[in-house]
């Protein structure tokens, strides 16, 4: 048993709010994403939470600007709105079973969310709130695997953990290879060399020079989510320096 985290930041993606194959938000697959974190939350207690949310279950940005009818710069704009819509979701559904969360956007949206700064943030995760990021960085040409990682950096997280519908990173993809092995423990220069699906490049080499060390994990699994906080390293893959 490795040592438990005090503060993280937790990506999940989009598609984590919809059934598999379809769009938009399901009511079951958000409530069942809300009760995982809450219940590990409270059970890896004491904790810090920051959770940034992906918006591919409504809008890719990269997919829509690839067909050239909307500019890239404006395509991630709409994705950023996409991370609003599914950031303000989990923030109700997280209230609704008694978690006190504050939704912080990298865009300015105060009608509907806080700014992000990070001295206010630091402050809601110290009195205890769920930190949900938004609008990822705020940038174009940016996802938001990147927006995980800059947070982290910035909040003095001690590891980004990357929500996945798989339970680690494979030597191959384990469904076109069943002689794929899943990797306990990767360096980041190997998954670099080895081109391996961890999270785009940026975001990759920004953990690397930051020494903020990556967990990738099926979340969809009852109780991972709390066993990665406490630090069970038999979950998932762990990428460090």
């Amino acid at each position: 048993m490795a040592k438990r985290f005090e503060r993280v930041v937790l990506k999940v993606s989009g598609e984590s709010l919809s059934k598999p194959g379809e769009l938009g938000i399901d009511p079951e697959e958000l409530g069942l994403l809300a009760d995982e974190i809450a219940d590990a939350y409270r059970k890896a207690s004491p904790v810090q939470l920051a959770v940034v949310v992906g918006g591919g279950n409504i809008i890719r940005g990269a997919r829509l600007a690839a067909t050239g009818k909307v500019d890239q710069s404006t395509a991630d704009y709409m994705g950023m709105l996409g991370t609003v819509i599914n950031g303000l979701a989990l923030k109700e559904a997280l209230s609704h079973v008694g978690i006190e969360a504050r939704v912080m956007s990298a865009i300015n949206l105060t009608a509907v969310a806080e700014p992000f700064i990070r001295a206010r943030a630091i402050r809601h995760l110290e009195k205890g709130r769920v930190v949900i990021l938004v609008a990822g960085t705020g940038n174009p040409f940016f996802t938001t695997d990147t927006c995980a990682s800059l947070r982290g950096i910035e909040l003095g997280a001690q590891a980004v953990l990357k929500a996945t519908k798989v339970d680690g990173i494979y030597t191959a993809d384990p469904k076109k290879d069943p002689k794929a092995t899943r990797y306990e423990k990767l360096k980041f220069s190997e998954a670099v060399e080895k081109k391996l699906a961890v999270m785009d490049l940026t975001a990759l080499t920004m953990c690397m020079e930051h020494s903020l060390p990556v967990v990738v994990f099926d979340f969809r699994t009852k109780g991972n989510i709390q066993r990665v906080l406490e630090g069970d390293s038999s979950v998932g893959t762990v990428v460090t320096n």
